[in-house]
């Protein structure tokens, strides 16, 4: 893969790259089909990485259907599979991470000690292999976008980080590989968390900005969902990932719920309609 990058280079064909875990689905191929738009080629991997995963998270059991995803890639007009070894990207004897300090140690940093580290040491090894000139990452996972593009920044990495749209079901579920896992009913019950980003948009329209009271609204509708337990729901500022007390600036309200044993992220990204505005866009 090295040596097809620098082949793309010296012909200076911009590279894009969207890197993977597998267990597609129409969020994924809304990345391979944002990058064509920029890039040719367009190369996707896939690795399930071990180094994100805590001891008591889902490494084992996590959803792999390499045949289902080559096709749907195939479909959506990916040039190139990346497919690397585990000894590819974790040779023996490897003891070298990458860790961005501060925003990590956060929010999902907190709940998930460990996962930041190895999300940004795996996507530093793609980069370096694959050398794109942009890589595409969907924004359901927002923090950890966030922190990618500050260890982009910090290490002058040659690569442009580009956050694409989230992508929903009809009810408004974010698409997530984590949703097989869902029963039913937790299926069912999952839906809460679009409705409780959908109440504080409405209320962020109606003219609500104190984040006490968004906050309260949100953690009622959550609440009231049997199925639903709440690992956090926040409104931060979107470089920081720091709580706010007023939405005045880029936010986002985020969302960490289990359903069962199946933990679901989601969020509500705010902005000022221009500079220094109080009308604010909503991006579900």
């Amino acid at each position: 893969m090295k040596e097809q990058a620098r082949q793309a280079r010296a012909e200076s064909r911009i590279i894009g790259l969207a890197p993977t875990m597998g267990a597609l689905h129409e969020g994924h191929t809304s990345l391979i089909k944002r990058a064509r738009l920029d890039c040719s080629p367009v190369i996707a991997s896939i690795f399930v990485n071990p180094k994100q995963f805590g001891p008591q998270e889902d490494f084992a059991k996590y959803p792999r259907s390499l045949d289902a995803d080559t096709e749907k890639l195939t479909a959506a007009g990916v040039d190139s599979l990346f497919l690397p070894e585990p000894a590819e990207i974790y040779p023996p004897g490897f003891s070298t991470y990458v860790s961005v300090e501060g925003i990590s140690e956060r929010l999902e940093g907190r709940s998930r000690p460990g996962h930041f580290r190895g999300v940004a040491t795996v996507v530093l090894k793609l980069l370096e292999i694959v050398q794109p000139h942009y890589a595409y990452f969907g924004r359901k996972d927002a923090q950890q976008v966030r922190i990618i593009a500050q260890m982009a920044h910090d290490l002058n990495l040659d690569t442009e980080i580009v956050t694409c749209p989230i992508v929903r079901e009809a009810d408004g579920l974010a698409q997530s590989s984590r949703n097989a896992y869902l029963s039913t009913a937790e299926r069912k019950a999952a839906t809460v968390l679009h409705r409780a980003l959908d109440v504080a948009r409405n209320e962020l329209a109606a003219g609500a900005r104190d984040t006490l009271q968004l906050q309260t609204v949100i953690r009622q509708i959550l609440k009231a969902e049997p199925l639903a337990a709440v690992d956090y729901a926040e409104i931060v500022d979107v470089q920081t990932f720091e709580p706010v007390t007023r939405v005045a600036r880029p936010c986002y309200v985020l969302l960490a719920v289990f359903f069962g044993k199946t933990r679901l992220i989601d969020n509500l990204f705010i902005e000022p309609a221009e500079p220094g505005a109080d009308e604010m866009l909503f991006h579900l």
